[in-house]
């Protein structure tokens, strides 16, 4: 037998220090909002809030209600796509990873419904033909997409049919859904009708395969292929691996599981410093391998979570360190630190700046506002 192929092994620092620098999490990046969130192949936003917190995070002076601006001039959306959960992509985006995305995690939420018996009974393609006109016509609400079609199947689960509905249908969550500091009930509506008005794409096909592949170990390599597929919900991404591995290096972690990357992707030094960094709940940066010890050290994995609610979180050198609130009150807003563990006097008042940093970029001119860390 063949001995076992054996690259270079990348230790868990090494993998903590290269994810954080294609994450923009090292230091502040000078880029633009649109290239930021096409980088980072999106942003988790199961919540209206944590995307505005995500590039707070990573750009340098970010102002939320430039993100908002880019939404309500359609350059960016908000879409089901990676894992059937909704994100922040730009445009081209939108459509492109939503049609890759599809026969992944989507598909399989809409076989679950119907393995279930809510859609017993239900046409899926009259249903999909029926729902585009309904939300072409004008956005609707799930509710109303509920209403509209249970006539056509009255003993179907209301609920199931509108999930069908979004899982057969590229649906964006239209404006003002979304916006900072206004937001609003989640209107639907298909990408075609959404981009046709604006500057984006009003069609176009599902996302290049291997050049996703290339975009994600951009984005959050090194990386295996169990790690992309736990990023956006597909299966078998071996075959494109292999194809591109002729373009790619190849290493292994401390496990001995191979790793690939692109040959001119940064890889900073173990030793490089990772200041703190806040993060809103459901950060790409925790979900998007699957072996997260890089980012989530062994003993802490679960804290993140209390039943079905995910807490924001915070980096200290590098690795998940607590978690954070904010009491946003009418005459001053407080965040609230707090560590898993007892922090040193000099992380205590690293923390502090950048908490102070956040709330500065994320808090309305002239309000107060306060940073404690929890009694223990």
């Amino acid at each position: 037998m063949a001995p076992k192929t054996t690259h270079p092994v990348l230790g868990a620092r090494a993998l903590n220090r290269a994810t954080l620098d294609r994450q923009l999490l090292l230091r502040p990046a000078s880029l633009g909002i649109p290239e930021a969130v096409e980088h980072l192949l999106g942003l988790q936003a199961q919540n209206t809030k944590p995307p505005y917190y995500a590039l707070a995070a990573r750009l340098e002076g970010f102002r939320p209600e430039r993100l908002s601006a880019l939404m309500e001039s359609r350059a960016v959306a908000r879409i089901v796509t990676m894992r059937s959960t909704v994100h922040t992509h730009t445009a081209r985006d939108a459509v492109a990873l939503r049609g890759l995305a599809q026969p992944g995690a989507i598909d399989r939420e809409l076989a679950l419904f119907v393995s279930r018996g809510g859609l017993d009974g239900v046409d899926l393609d009259r249903l999909a033909e029926l729902a585009r006109a309904l939300v072409e016509e004008r956005p609707r609400t799930p509710k109303e997409l509920r209403e509209e079609l249970l006539p056509h199947w009255p003993a179907a689960d209301p609920q199931s049919l509108s999930v069908a509905a979004r899982c057969l249908l590229p649906l964006v969550q239209v404006t003002p859904r979304g916006l900072w500091e206004r937001g609003g009930q989640v209107g639907l509506t298909t990408t075609n009708r959404w981009f046709a008005d604006s500057d984006g794409p009003a069609a176009g096909g599902p996302a290049d395969l291997d050049e996703t592949v290339l975009r994600y170990l951009g984005a959050f390599g090194p990386a295996s292929v169990k790690d992309m597929q736990a990023w956006c919900g597909l299966t078998r991404l071996g075959p494109a691996f292999e194809r591109l591995r002729p373009r790619l290096l190849a290493f292994q972690d401390e496990r001995g599981t191979e790793l690939f990357d692109l040959p001119d992707a940064p890889r900073p030094d173990e030793d490089t410093p990772a200041p703190p960094r806040l993060l809103p709940e459901f950060d790409n940066l925790l979900l998007s391998h699957a072996d997260r010890t890089r980012v989530v050290p062994a003993d802490l994995r679960g804290r993140t979570w209390s039943g079905n609610q995910a807490h924001r979180v915070f980096l200290l050198d590098g690795l998940l360190a607590g978690i954070w609130h904010l009491d946003e009150g009418k005459e001053r807003t407080t965040l609230t630190l707090e560590p898993f563990a007892r922090v040193t006097r000099a992380d205590r008042a690293a923390l502090t700046t950048e908490a102070e940093r956040t709330l500065r970029l994320m808090t309305p001119a002239g309000v107060p506002h306060d940073v404690v860390f929890a009694t223990r």
